[in-house]
């Protein structure tokens, strides 16, 4: 059998969906181009992630790639040239020794990621598989998708402290029943806002979500509330909040500017605990406190029985930290995002450790995307529970999951009705 090798690797910059510089991977295999993957960004970014280069000229306002493309070209595809293109693990442990920093701030994450990412899409073209399927052969489950419909925080200009305010058609029977009803649920909102506030209220935030002139959070959970019942969906939705907390924590006094006042760690936690009270339906929140607060992290989850605690920027999809909260109890799920560690194989990592420990994987885009759908092929062969997808508006990720839906067939399972109650050995 002839061997499959990388023979060459070229990579470009592009601009992502807020004209910012990213970067373009191509990899050839036998002479032929076979895979090509982009690198998304978050507007949000935790402190731990992995380091993407810029390179810090008048160009983009110094947000430039051509290092991160030059390290491509000059470093790594002289270390990869003539490897077997499915020797992933391999592949990726050979970049990661070639930056040799922790944080991957040598070479750049997004010139690593995007290696690694084009070659597992080289990899599954070569083998004739669909990259979920190459990944991982008992992919079937299709995920709830958990989708923003307003805006607050660093992602909108209006005055909500919370980043996103998301819901997610658990009752849907199928993935396409909950695009449906997505889309009907977004223009019931519309037309709450506009009967409230005027078209002007329709603006979008970074996530593809209206980002209205609302004030506090109860008002968001409220307009969602009168969006559902009047869409006719009560009873079959739940709702999910990123607060992203790290944007709004004052560390010199080590409090919360929240809603316009300082408040202390107890008062938000009391706050959370009053809002999961009022609004029962409420499944997750993310990132409730500063990313370095595992202690309190772990209180509120032990306080919130019912309403999963879930870290974004406490985890940094890295398993060092991921590890540390598991020993203190901390949360009981995290968000996972490749590009904040740096390669496939240590993201895949640390969703099998989560699995096995019964954290929740929440599998999520970045704010700065391509239109790249590569995370929907590497969610379905998570065969996770969820995904965050942003708003419905300028969204593939929709998309490409009815394709896979439609793949499977038969075989396909929306996660939906069993979210809460699926055991987790049938994740894996």
């Amino acid at each position: 059998m002839e061997k499959i090798i990388i023979t060459k690797i070229d990579a470009k910059e592009i601009i992502d969906n807020k004209g910012t510089p990213t970067v373009r991977v191509y990899v050839w295999v036998n002479n032929t181009l076979s895979g090509v993957a982009d690198v998304p960004c978050g507007s949000s970014t935790g402190t731990y992630e992995a380091k993407k280069i810029r390179d810090g000229e008048n160009r983009y306002r110094g947000k430039g790639v051509k290092k991160a493309i030059q390290n491509i070209r000059k470093i790594i595809f002289p270390q990869l040239h003539g490897k077997e293109v499915t020797r992933q693990r391999e592949i990726d442990q050979i970049m990661i020794e070639l930056d040799g920093t922790p944080d991957k701030g040598k070479l750049g994450a997004n010139a690593i990621l995007g290696v690694s990412l084009a070659v597992v899409r080289a990899a599954a073209r070569m083998c004739n598989l669909p990259l979920y399927h190459y990944i991982n052969a008992n992919a079937h489950i299709l995920p709830v998708p958990q989708c923003e419909m307003i805006n607050g925080g660093l992602h909108a200009g209006n005055g909500l402290s919370f980043q996103e305010f998301s819901v997610m058609p658990v009752g849907a029977k199928s993935f396409s029943e909950a695009v449906e009803m997505l889309s009907n649920i977004n223009q019931s909102l519309k037309r709450c806002l506009t009967n409230q506030y005027g078209k002007s209220s329709l603006s979008i935030g970074d996530d593809g979500a209206l980002a209205p002139p609302i004030q506090k959070t109860e008002e968001a959970f409220e307009f969602l509330y009168r969006a559902v019942e009047k869409a006719g969906y009560q009873g079959l939705i739940y709702y999910a909040i990123d607060v992203a907390a790290n944007y709004f924590y004052v560390k010199e006094e080590q409090k919360y500017f929240f809603e316009e006042k300082l408040i202390s760690r107890k008062k938000l936690i009391d706050f959370y605990k009053d809002l999961t009270n009022h609004f029962p339906e409420i499944y997750s929140i993310e990132d409730p406190l500063f990313e370095e607060d595992f202690e309190g992290t772990a209180l509120l989850s032990k306080e919130l029985k019912k309403t999963k605690i879930i870290g974004d920027d406490l985890f940094v999809t890295n398993l060092g930290r991921l590890k540390k909260g598991i020993e203190l109890n901390a949360a009981k799920g995290l968000i996972w995002k490749p590009d904040q560690i740096g390669t496939l194989s240590e993201a895949l990592d640390v969703a099998y450790h989560a699995f096995f420990h019964k954290y929740e994987i929440i599998v999520s885009n970045r704010s700065s995307n391509t239109g790249d759908d590569i995370l929907t092929d590497l969610c379905v062969a998570l065969n996770a529970k969820v995904m965050k997808t942003g708003g419905i508006s300028r969204n593939r990720n929709y998309n490409r999951l009815l394709e896979i839906e439609e793949e499977l067939g038969e075989a396909a399972s929306y996660a939906g009705g069993s979210l809460l109650d699926l055991p987790q050995e049938k994740l894996i």
